[in-house]
């Protein structure tokens, strides 16, 4: 099958074109290696036992082999690490050697963290707009640009669709299979990470059933801000042997280690303005199709509003999931355009903004996610309020929705359907 272009292809290209190696960091399945073998002329695949063995014997022999080099999974030797990082030391030629990586290595597994030398692009699952339904109208780039860009466009999309696509995975391999196989390689792609990806980071999991309770309950906790103890006392609730703390810190790290979880961190802006915000960060996984398998969850059951979600805010468990989805695709688009993503809540919850995307210089995007097909002034409050309190800094408002109808309200919001949203 021909190479589907990806949002990240624009930005490896030009930094291929001016700096001498480029690392891929993401989660498996998410993509990495057939973006990277694009550009590659040879490839070392240290996921390979006999690869593995002959590269950790002589590292530095990868060094003979033509360049553009891709070195995939290179945690796996990560002495790799540094003999690349030395030799781009002695030649800065662009475009030389590209990194795939699945897990952060060891701490201490490797000399030096290659700043300056190796740059580093995180790759996520398929944004919505890179799933190829329909050809986005509205860019997050020239909304970034606080110019109150026009906003228009029709999608044929509707509710079922984006449930649908909830359910499909943004996994680029496991689109299109039946229902049932789809099940069973998320499924597979679970175990595999209890059972064997962890262990691999050096982590023992012996009790997994009680790691994958854990991971049922943070995926309930989507798009929320549970605390980590909510999650933990949800995950055992009826056990009279529970974990310590210190055993599912282990595990959450773990599971970071390979973006697994994927939290949003909360805001956090300079000035006087906000004195109560709170610090916790929304919690999401890699996929929001990975969250609906652990909770049991299908297309019709999402629709009936079936589920228990996690955490203070409010909504349905298809709200919350609606909203990682959002989130994935905007920080895929975000990260094209040099923006962070976070999430503002107020401590005492009066106040909430889904996601604040913020340029260098601190200016903001504001964008609330609703699971509907219109917006009401209610539907806004927060923007209004956020713009009231953080003066001349918010670039533009927008919320994204379920709608038919890319449009500006008549207070200057923009309404912007999932689906129309690209780069």
């Amino acid at each position: 099958m021909a190479y589907q272009r990806r949002v990240l292809d624009d930005e490896l290209d030009l930094l291929l074109g001016v700096l001498p190696a480029v690392a891929i960091d993401g989660a498996k399945a998410v993509g990495k290696t057939s973006t990277a073998q694009e550009r590659a002329r040879s490839v070392v695949q240290l996921d390979m036992r006999a690869v593995r063995e002959a590269v950790s014997a002589d590292p530095s022999a990868i060094l003979v082999r033509q360049r553009p080099l891709l070195i995939d999974e290179w945690q796996k030797a990560p002495d790799v690490w540094d003999v690349v990082r030395r030799a781009v030391d002695e030649d800065r030629s662009p475009g030389q050697f590209l990194f795939t990586g699945s897990a952060s290595p060891q701490p201490g597994a490797t000399a030096h963290t290659g700043a300056g030398r190796i740059t580093r692009l995180r790759m996520r699952p398929l944004a919505f707009t890179e799933r190829g339904l329909i050809a986005p109208t509205v860019s997050l780039e020239r909304l970034l640009s606080g110019a109150g860009e026009p906003v228009e466009g029709h999608s044929e999309l509707g509710l079922v669709d984006y449930v649908a696509e909830i359910m499909a995975s943004g996994f680029p391999g496991l689109r299109g299979l039946p229902d049932r196989l789809l099940r069973g390689e998320l499924d597979s792609y679970l175990h595999n990470a209890v059972d064997r990806d962890i262990p691999d980071q050096g982590l023992a999991v012996r009790k997994p059933a009680v790691l994958l309770d854990w991971l049922r309950a943070y995926a309930a906790a989507s798009s929320g801000t549970a605390s980590y103890t909510e999650i933990l006392d949800a995950s055992t609730a009826g056990l009279t042997d529970k974990p310590a703390r210190s055993t599912t810190t282990a595990y959450r790290d773990a599971l970071m280690q390979l973006w697994l979880l994927d939290p949003l961190p909360a805001w956090a802006p300079l000035g006087q303005e906000f004195t109560r915000l709170g610090q916790t960060p929304s919690h999401h996984l890699a996929d929001p199709a990975l969250a609906a398998r652990l909770l049991g969850l299908t297309r019709q059951s999402l629709l009936d509003g079936g589920g228990t979600p996690l955490g203070p805010q409010e909504g349905t468990l298809l709200g919350r999931l609606f909203e990682s989805l959002v989130t994935l695709s905007v920080r895929v688009l975000a990260q094209r355009a040099e923006a962070e993503v976070t999430h503002l809540r107020t401590r005492n919850g009066d106040h909430e903004v889904d996601l604040m995307v913020s340029d260098p210089s601190g200016q903001v995007l504001a964008i609330e996610v609703k699971l509907s097909g219109s917006i009401s002034d209610r539907d806004v409050r927060h923007l209004n309020w956020l713009t009231n309190t953080y003066r001349g800094r918010i670039l533009d408002r927008i919320v994204i929705n379920t709608g038919p109808i890319a449009y500006r309200r008549a207070d200057g919001i923009a309404v912007v359907p999932l689906a129309l949203l690209g780069p």
